[in-house]
């Protein structure tokens, strides 16, 4: 059985070609990628025990490791901090028990007084399962017609991988749900993560488990998104991580100028008022 970890090195190693590398081509690879003798080669250890990582056989690799394979792969910043938080939660999680748990909802008062000092901008709080704790009225303007709000307690990552509406909405659907798989593997807690994964497997289907198991690290670029009334949107997006609480406050900057005219037509067409989901 394999691991998290296992599974990005493994991942990251076959969609590594030898020429980014620096390496010569050896002719015809019976897989595509970087051969395993040359991933060992470069990040010092033996090929036994890679092989060991990438089949789950070692979850407890030292830092010194993970940062060799870092290295031995060329991995960007966000790529780096992915591996290195895959490692701990191998390490630790995967070889206990951990049952699955809903995350807290709960946003701090102070949180909330942010949200609205921000009306009517377009903001959100977020947390890493993709729920909507609270939203401002610009949000819900631009939401509005979507079906993104329409359940009790709004989830992004359900909504975009069970609502077909969806990839209407979201002009670059595949890098919204790349986005939204891959923040799963940030949750609060790997008992969150899996309370939800184990939820939305069965009816999400394989564009869910296939993006879960890729550990694509996003590059999350302007938010394109087609309004039901017929407006082209694209957002810039601003997070602020709030730590203590395991969530994340977004906000979201029109990218164009049609898009700043299209957002005012909006606002005056929309009359909501700031919502929180508890």
């Amino acid at each position: 059985m394999g691991t998290p970890l296992g599974d990005f090195v493994r991942a990251k190693r076959d969609g590594t070609q030898p020429e980014a590398l620096g390496l010569p081509e050896r002719g015809r690879r019976r897989s595509p990628g970087l051969r395993r003798t040359d991933l060992a080669a470069r990040a010092g250890v033996s090929v036994e025990y890679l092989t060991r990582i990438e089949q789950g056989r070692d979850r407890n690799p030292s830092h010194v490791v993970v940062n060799a394979l870092a290295d031995a792969l060329g991995l960007d910043p966000s790529e780096r901090s992915h591996l290195h938080y895959l490692a701990k939660i191998t390490g630790g999680a995967c070889s206990g028990h951990a049952q699955p748990a809903p995350a807290r909802r709960e946003v701090r008062p102070s949180v909330q007084q942010i949200l609205r000092l921000l009306e009517p901008g377009i903001a959100l709080v977020t947390n890493r399962l993709g729920d909507i704790l609270i939203r401002t009225s610009g949000y819900e303007a631009v939401t509005s017609g979507t079906g993104l709000l329409d359940a009790d307690t709004p989830n992004l990552t359900r909504y975009v991988f069970t609502d077909p509406r969806a990839r209407t909405f979201f002009a670059e659907w595949d890098d919204v749900a790349d986005e939204q798989a891959f923040d799963l593997w940030l949750a609060p807690s790997v008992e969150n993560s899996a309370w939800l994964t184990a939820e939305l497997a069965p009816v999400a289907g394989p564009d869910f488990t296939r993006r879960l198991n890729r550990h694509v690290v996003p590059n999350r670029g302007v938010l394109r998104l087609n309004h039901p009334t017929g407006r082209e949107l694209r957002l810039g997006r601003e997070t602020l991580e709030l730590p203590t609480d395991a969530q994340q406050l977004t906000v979201f900057l029109p990218a164009d100028e049609q898009t700043t005219q299209a957002l005012e037509q909006l606002r005056r067409e929309s009359h909501g008022r700031l919502r929180a989901i508890s």
